[in-house]
């Protein structure tokens, strides 16, 4: 004789099961803000072009250092230097040099980022887009979000529960679904702002006043799904 028993996923008339669903919206404050600058520079020879590029890279990464603890990351990415040849004519002449830096900084200090921002724009050559507002991957607010999902979710299974005149007997199942910021970490959506300079040292007699941010809010989402045991129904 098989004594093996058969699941049983519905439960028992005994021991009834009950699935719900706990959600959690939230909307918080940024903890992060990033920019994306590009440096350029353009010269008929390679050399100048390229000193020039080191230059005005050099300028760009100097400014952001000095905000010291206000900028948590600064890196480089791609660089570019790229012949552009002429439309007439045969052979391959070179008409002009373009090159290219992208650079990324993520800021904490929402004080400092306005004026980084202009003074960064200010600079020659230098288009600066941004910011993306995010939250770190570890933010407490993720952590608060599935908590008050799963806080839901008995919240909702004993209501059901009680409109049959049962209560929640055990925890059978608790299923995380996930729990994310709908503004994804790093370039994400629709920037707050974007600016573009070409600008001179004639450009840099008089600075500019610094940009006032707002920071935007981030939603964030959990949900899971509950299953329970339930005593007896009172039908």
């Amino acid at each position: 004789m098989d004594d093996t028993t058969t699941p049983t996923p519905y439960g028992t008339p005994d021991a009834p099961r009950l699935a719900v669903k706990g959600e959690a919206h939230l909307e918080v404050d940024p903890e992060i803000a990033r920019i994306g600058i590009t440096v350029s520079a353009r010269g008929s020879d390679r050399r100048d072009a390229l000193n020039d590029l080191t230059r005005r890279n050099a300028a760009v990464l100097d400014l952001i250092k000095s905000y010291g603890d206000a900028v948590e990351k600064l890196e480089t990415g791609a660089f570019s230097i790229t012949p552009e040849l002429t439309k007439r004519g045969k052979g391959e002449r070179v008409r002009t040099y373009h090159g290219r830096v992208t650079v990324t900084a993520e800021l904490t200090d929402f004080t400092a980022l306005g004026e980084l921002t202009t003074r960064i724009a200010d600079l020659e050559l230098t288009r600066v887009d941004g910011p993306w507002w995010s939250l770190r991957p570890d933010s407490p607010a993720h952590r608060e979000a599935r908590q008050q999902a799963v806080r839901e979710a008995v919240q909702r299974g004993r209501e059901y529960a009680q409109a049959l005149g049962a209560g929640l007997a055990a925890l059978v199942e608790l299923a995380d679904i996930g729990a994310e910021n709908a503004a994804p970490y790093g370039y994400g959506g629709a920037p707050a702002m974007r600016t573009v300079a070409y600008g001179g040292a004639a450009d840099m007699a008089q600075e500019a006043a610094p940009l006032d941010l707002e920071p935007q809010r981030q939603r964030v989402y959990a949900q899971v799904n509950a299953r329970f045991t339930m005593t007896p129904p009172q039908l």
